[in-house]
């Protein structure tokens, strides 16, 4: 039997008092951006290993009783820490992704560079010599190829 949203869970839910969806707990949050935490909680415990932390698929209970056992800290100390490290990935309004909006955009004008300079570099000697091109790409696919098939073997 699920119990009642605690008035607690609000400072996780902005609006929460506003109608609306229903109110969210900490572990369901936690859960659902884990992956966006997980590197800012491998940067505050780096004692325990990534895997591990992916093997609690998010859980919010089963991350605390990890960190807390391969960190050596006390459990009530390390919820209280994720769930302000929770709390301020709300507070970022985009969270962690608003810093990466810059990178994105420069990602996004690197590759239109080159996708404007190789382009014509590349199509010109494939439109003049097709046949060249085509044995060269299955040469390299060959080899290619190889190397999966000789690392498979060994």
């Amino acid at each position: 039997m699920e119990s009642a949203p605690s008035p607690a869970d609000d400072q996780f839910n902005p609006g929460a008092a506003a109608s609306g969806p229903p109110l969210q707990s900490a572990a369901d949050q936690f859960r659902e951006h884990f992956e966006t935490l997980l590197p800012e909680i491998q940067r505050r415990w780096p004692e325990v290993a990534e895997h591990t932390l992916e093997a609690t698929r998010g859980s919010l209970d089963e991350v605390v009783r990890v960190i807390s056992v391969q960190s050596g800290r006390a459990a009530n100390l390390v919820h209280a820490q994720l769930e302000d490290l929770l709390q301020s990935f709300g507070k970022d309004g985009d969270g962690f992704s608003g810093a990466l909006e810059p990178l994105e955009q420069q990602l996004e004008q690197l590759l239109d560079d080159l996708n404007h300079s190789l382009r014509p570099k590349i199509e010109r000697p494939v439109r003049q010599r097709p046949l060249l091109s085509l044995a060269i790409a299955a040469g390299v696919g060959m080899v290619i190829g190889s190397l999966i098939a000789g690392g498979r073997r060994s």
